[in-house]
């Protein structure tokens, strides 16, 4: 078999509903709902399948929401794939289901690092105020050189696709970067309702939280390859995944490159693992040509295939 690609999504795919018709179609999704659930010591199911949706956008929740979906779609597909025909990359919060479903996390393990991890980005937030905005229009080292040319904190955060990069820093630095790359052609600058500057140097408060809990859990080598964040690179080995997941809270996302990198091997198609289809929206930004599917709805699970 030719080599898959597995593409777990990140925060801003969580919507109200997410994940239901998986618990009532598929006893193997159940049981990733009920494990989710007695991990964290409440009933993440039901704010998944009924909200609020305000707290389910709450940064703790959407996070482990999000890969508990994706960890369920992977349970209930099975599509029986070796090791060896597989890589993956998730974007920022994904990266966690890309290794969980490597199995270089546990299930449980990384369900309490993410609630954890978004507990830490919020505290962050809230000690160093900050925003993100989405930069549309724009190529990634125009928006470098106008981030290097504003005073106070402002980098770019995310590297989507072409045209589509993500800034993040100070709420008076990424307001005026906006405002310049506006002037320099941007099509569009779009601030996000976030709770803090993500993937950047306001994270550092967080990083050391971080940094313990990935410590205190047992991390093994991936089954495959993960394609990290920080560096568009694959990882394998266990203190590389920790040191690569408390990286990319303060780096940028560089998905747009990993995608490139990616390509490159000519794998026989990619897959996008988890609620939505964000992933393979940026994907095809990128090559319209590349194959990709969605799997993230009992339907498309179904529908799929590939079976085991």
């Amino acid at each position: 078999m030719k080599m898959q690609v597995l593409l777990f999504p990140g925060q801003g795919s969580q919507f109200v509903g997410m994940g239901k018709d998986l618990h009532d179609r598929h006893a193997r999704a159940r049981e990733v709902f009920a494990r989710a659930d007695a991990a964290l010591g409440f009933p993440l199911s039901r704010l998944m399948f009924e909200g609020p949706e305000e707290t389910l956008r709450e940064t703790r929740n959407a996070q482990p929401a999000i890969l508990a979906h994706s960890l369920a779609v992977w349970a209930a597909w099975e599509p029986g794939w070796k090791a060896g025909d597989l890589v993956g990359a998730g974007h920022s919060l994904g990266e966690y289901s890309a290794y969980t479903v490597a199995g270089a996390l546990k299930f449980e393990d990384a369900l309490r690092i993410v609630r954890r991890r978004g507990e830490l980005m919020f505290e962050a937030g809230q000690r160093s105020p900050g925003t993100m905005a989405a930069v549309m229009g724009s190529d990634a080292e125009t928006v470098r050189q106008v981030c290097a040319q504003v005073p106070g904190v402002v980098r770019p955060a995310n590297l989507n696709s072409p045209g589509q990069v993500v800034i993040s820093g100070e709420v008076a630095a990424v307001r005026a970067a906006g405002e310049l790359l506006k002037a320099k052609g941007a099509k569009r600058v779009i601030e996000i309702n976030v709770s803090g500057a993500f993937h950047s140097p306001l994270m550092e408060p967080a990083a050391e939280g971080l940094r313990e809990a990935l410590a205190a859990a047992e991390v093994r080598e991936a089954a495959f390859p993960v394609y990290a964040n920080a560096t568009a690179e694959p990882v394998t080995a266990a203190e590389a995944i920790r040191a690569s997941l408390v990286r990319q809270l303060l780096s940028p996302v560089l998905w747009e490159p990993t995608l490139r990198v990616l390509a490159a091997l000519k794998p026989a198609g990619f897959w996008e693992i988890g609620p939505g289809q964000v992933l393979k929206g940026l994907l095809r930004q990128m090559d319209r040509e590349l194959p990709c599917r969605t799997m993230g709805t009992a339907e498309e699970v179904q529908g799929s295939e590939v079976h085991s």
